[in-house]
């Protein structure tokens, strides 16, 4: 395949590796185009054939799971949002199964991953608020070893990350402690399906027997350059009843959101939004309750 990629005015690098320290190696040797679904990579492109060299790690076969190592939930760099929805986890990761469900179609969804959604490092990635409210680390790998970052320190800016020469993300790691309680995720656009969110929100809540909730995480996207935990609202939320909640929610505890003014929207419109998405959370929150009370 390499020898026809450049025979062709194509690739003229093309590396698959099968295993972490293959990969690792290759990159070694010098910057590569990193390719796991594609999804992202190819559409950049637009008409022009992807030249350069590149390392497909698609591959890998322990990079492509997401399982529970006794401290952390584990998913890794080729695992795709279709395997996610099929995975076994906790209820804490349905709001990053629902915005697995909003990224493009079932073919994408099929193919793209996870981690490339946050490389990619869009505004409006769908998976980074609900795996910022999940406390996530990003697992990151060089010929000079391993080293972890939170999720809030990894995205750096619009297409900007903290990954170094040499380096690559091998995997995301949610403690286990973070996958308690409930999680949901929303989002805001022109049309309901296939497109580019005006705000997000996920929110994972614990609710204890008396309806209090114990802990709440709770991150907006697409209306700031890097999706952002909202630690005003989480403070106003905690020790609050549920039943309380959506009261609590005002324009003022979104400290440092700062939203952006486009063409999808203005600053004024996406923060009157960011809190009618996070009191739509909380109702869908109650009204699990509620149906679980009756079942």
């Amino acid at each position: 395949m390499q020898d026809r990629l450049a025979a062709d005015g194509g690739i003229g690098d093309y590396v698959r590796a099968d295993s972490l320290e293959s990969a690792i190696a290759a990159l070694s040797t010098g910057p590569k185009t990193i390719l796991a679904g594609g999804t992202d990579v190819f559409p950049r492109l637009q008409d022009r054939p992807l030249s350069g060299p590149v390392l497909d790690i698609s591959g890998i076969p322990a990079l492509g799971t997401i399982a529970f190592d006794g401290s952390y939930w584990r998913i890794g760099a080729a695992a795709s949002w279709s395997k996610l929805l099929k995975a076994d986890v906790p209820a804490a990761f349905d709001g990053l199964k629902a915005a697995a469900r909003e990224v493009g179609s079932v073919q994408i969804q099929n193919r793209a991953t996870i981690i490339g959604n946050l490389c990619n490092a869009s505004p409006a990635a769908d998976g980074v608020p609900p795996l910022l409210t999940l406390d996530a680390e990003v697992e990151i790998v060089g010929s000079a070893g391993m080293r972890h970052l939170p999720l809030s320190a990894f995205i750096l800016g619009n297409r900007k990350t903290a990954l170094g020469a040499g380096e690559m993300v091998s995997a995301l790691r949610i403690p286990g402690a973070s996958a308690a309680g409930r999680s949901g995720f929303r989002k805001l656009g022109a049309r309901s399906y296939l497109v580019i969110s005006i705000s997000m929100a996920a929110l994972r809540l614990v609710v204890d027997d008396a309806g209090v909730i114990e802990d709440v995480a709770l991150a907006i996207g697409a209306c700031s350059e890097v999706a952002q935990r909202m630690g005003g609202v989480e403070a106003a939320l905690r020790g609050t009843a549920l039943t309380a909640a959506t009261s609590k929610i005002t324009p003022d505890l979104f400290t440092g959101l700062s939203p952006i003014d486009d063409v999808r929207a203005t600053a004024a419109y996406r923060l009157e939004a960011s809190c009618e998405i996070v009191q739509r959370l909380i109702r869908d929150q109650l009204a699990f309750v509620a149906n679980e009370a009756q079942a």
